[in-house]
């Protein structure tokens, strides 16, 4: 009898262990489908593109530097981001560079675009 009530407790156990599973994985699914995403491209100041532009993404919180080679076509794309970060995005090409812009986490967009201009000179380091 006891044997039996041990078997009954393990499979009850198990139960709810499977039982929870698919919540988790919906939502690790939903944390998923939160995370901020900030594109765009980067132009001269004439607005043509200019490719081979790097992108700087900074954390401000966490003071982690991300970068990105703009593409061919002048794009950018930074995704997978915390959506209640803040952030300040600017772009260089040889001696310009661009205003440094900013996205908050008071900004409620997932999908930010963003276009950075190159219209001033690098400050000298």
């Amino acid at each position: 009898m006891r044997i039996r009530r041990v078997v009954q407790l393990v499979f009850v156990i198990a139960l709810g262990i499977f039982a929870a599973m698919p919540i988790a994985a919906q939502s690790d699914k939903k944390s998923e489908a939160e995370l901020r995403t900030i594109r765009g491209i980067v132009l001269d100041k004439d607005e043509n593109p200019a490719p081979a532009s790097v992108v700087y993404l900074l954390n401000v919180k966490t003071q982690a530097v991300k970068t990105y080679i703009a593409d061919d076509a002048a794009n950018f794309r930074f995704s997978g981001l915390d959506p209640n970060a803040d952030y300040e995005i600017h772009a260089e090409h040889n001696d310009v560079e661009s205003p440094v812009r900013t996205v908050t986490g008071f900004d409620s967009r997932r999908d930010v675009e963003l276009n950075l201009k190159l219209s001033r000179k690098k400050a000298p380091q």
